[in-house]
């Protein structure tokens, strides 16, 4: 049997979506003896969307760091560059960024086609909240501002599905084409729950949410902390370096993955300091470029 043939004229994409097409030039031929599947004629075999390994928690549970960068605005076609540059994931800053669902939607699949691990940095500790991005195929989140150990347990329930947590049962594009305890399996094992710790509240708490079982990465925080300590914006004061230093420690200790951002110097002295969980900023990622572009140009 004859399939249809689907030739693609002029196809383009849209600007602002990655799923916007101009399908006015799409020409589908057929041909007479072409039949639509029917009881007669199987189904094709269907594709699935399946849960994939979560490549970069794989790493930290081996002990290697994984590098990322932020992304506080919709552009899929970003995350294609920094796939290019070598990083590992990419974080979907849906608390200081733009980002709606369905743009968060687009940046997903945006990973998922070159091979990145999508985080999502949710609005607040929220499960509803949490909920939509987990669904929409984020293969974990960075909550902010987790000071308690209960609200690092709320964080865990809000991830994982029974029995390790009370995520909403609804299903979401990761479930499609695999059975349901296969589905709720591969989703407690490869998703990512990342915790802030960025208020002195936290630090002063760490001890008893370092016994939190399900949290994966502490992420520790410097610019909100620095302003918690009473030195806002002041990463490298003596009081917050020494804050931020003693929570590595506390965390090292307690044989559990800490994280935090920086550029590149600062990432290579985390990363001997045992920080395996990095992300850097895109205009970070800008700026370090365009230093190097023009001292090479002009010699400065």
């Amino acid at each position: 049997m004859e399939q249809p043939q689907v030739t693609l004229k002029s196809f383009r994409a849209q600007p602002g979506s990655l799923n916007r097409y101009d399908i006015s030039q799409i020409k589908l031929v057929t041909h007479n003896n072409f039949r639509p599947t029917n009881a007669n004629h199987p189904n094709p075999k269907r594709t699935t969307t399946v849960i994939t390994e979560n490549r970069m928690k794989a790493k930290i549970k081996a002990g290697e760091p994984a590098f990322g960068v932020s992304i506080t605005f919709p552009a899929p076609e970003l995350v294609e560059m920094v796939a290019q540059a070598g990083y590992d994931w990419i974080l979907i800053d849906a608390e200081h960024g733009s980002h709606a669902i369905t743009d968060v939607y687009q940046m997903v699949l945006a990973c998922e086609l070159h091979g990145l691990t999508p985080i999502v940095r949710p609005q607040v500790n929220d499960a509803d909240v949490i909920l939509r991005y987990l669904d929409r195929g984020a293969m974990g989140v960075q909550v902010p501002h987790v000071n308690t150990a209960a609200e690092a347990e709320a964080a865990v329930k809000a991830v994982r599905f029974y029995p390790e947590g009370e995520r909403g049962l609804g299903g979401g594009r990761k479930a499609m084409g695999i059975s349901e305890p296969e589905f709720l399996k591969r989703s407690n094992e490869e998703t990512l729950v990342c915790v802030q710790i960025e208020h002195k509240e936290g630090l002063d708490n760490l001890d008893e949410m370092l016994e939190v079982s399900g949290v994966d990465v502490f992420f520790v925080g410097p610019s909100d902390l620095s302003q918690s300590l009473g030195y806002p914006g002041q990463r490298t004061h003596p009081v917050v370096a020494e804050a931020v230093d003693t929570a590595f420690k506390k965390i090292h200790a307690a044989g559990r993955a800490s994280g935090t951002p920086g550029g590149p110097e600062l990432a290579r002295s985390n990363v001997e300091r045992g920080v395996l969980y990095h992300y850097t900023h895109i205009p970070t990622f800008v700026s370090h470029y365009s230093q190097h572009f023009f001292k090479t140009v002009r010699g400065d």
